[in-house]
């Protein structure tokens, strides 16, 4: 029988970024990519999160990030507010602390039923995000698209937040295309584990306006970890604060790249959709 097949889930999203949170705490199994596959083309979603056993002590759980073509993520920040949510519930706490293949992941419940994770340090160093060949500033790097003398993006700032992100500065990010370009960035040879690509539009100093193709994903309506690359890239570039609030299509989220650590802070909503329970011959085709 498929590893998935007649477990339970919850269809929640958080700003609008659809996501499935499977619970695994009981055993670890193992999950194939053509299973995380199956359960997409039957529940779509940007992300599920699958929540396992505590592996290092004083963890809540360890946490595996999958995309909707099978790939796994380093971090997802509207991902971890909603399995936040559903531990609040069963536990009590007020926070809790999770174990992802970015590191740990701390989540405290904030005010107005918002939640609030810690999305650690941004990497900003070419060998960090990654990047195929040296760049000494990463605030803005040699990568365009379209013609050469007129290129219809250019000069990405770009910052690993868990997950590559290219942030390419626009004035309106409704102008493009981005369900054509975003296929194209996401898979350039520059990246060499592939990237997130972000429109962003600078509406004031605390006030972003975001569109994101995410790797293995494709358009979403919010992206929590591109959120904070955005005002990172933005505050390097002294094009805002340290502190701001990005709107996507989904919904807003604030952000607050804190000077004293030098940590991300990710605050915005969780919304429950509905439960239910992996069909078997869902997998049948996976199988």
């Amino acid at each position: 029988m498929a590893a998935l097949a007649d477990r339970p889930f919850f269809k929640m999203n958080g700003a609008g970024n659809a996501i499935v949170v499977v619970d695994l705490r009981a055993e670890r199994v193992q999950i194939p990519a053509s299973e995380v596959r199956a359960v997409a083309a039957r529940v779509p979603f940007d992300q599920m999160m699958v929540l396992l056993p505590a592996r290092t002590p004083g963890t809540d759980a360890s946490v595996r990030i999958f995309n909707q073509d099978g790939s796994e993520s380093g971090a997802c920040g509207n991902g971890t507010r909603c399995i936040a949510d559903v531990l609040f519930a069963e536990t009590g706490k007020d926070a809790l602390l999770f174990e992802t293949r970015a590191g740990l992941l701390p989540a405290t419940r904030a005010e107005g039923g918002l939640i609030t994770v810690d999305m650690g340090p941004p990497r900003l160093k070419w060998d960090e995000i990654p990047l195929a060949e040296p760049f000494a500033d990463t605030r803005a790097i040699e990568l365009q698209i379209g013609p050469i003398d007129a290129p219809i993006l250019h000069s990405p700032a770009v910052v690993n937040m868990g997950n590559p992100h290219a942030i390419f500065w626009v004035e309106d990010v409704a102008a493009y295309d981005l369900s054509r370009i975003g296929p194209l960035l996401e898979n350039h040879p520059i990246f060499p584990e592939r990237a997130n690509i972000s429109l962003a539009q600078v509406i004031d100093r605390g006030h972003i306006r975001l569109r994101v193709w995410e790797r293995g994903t494709g358009l979403t309506l919010a992206c929590g970890s591109a959120a904070c690359a955005a005002v990172v890239a933005a505050a390097r570039t002294r094009r805002t604060g340290r502190a701001a609030t990005v709107t996507l299509p989904g919904g807003d989220l604030h952000i607050d790249w804190r000077e004293r650590d030098d940590h991300v802070l990710m605050t915005g909503p969780v919304e429950h959709e509905f439960a239910g329970r992996f069909e078997p011959h869902w997998f049948e085709a996976a199988a």
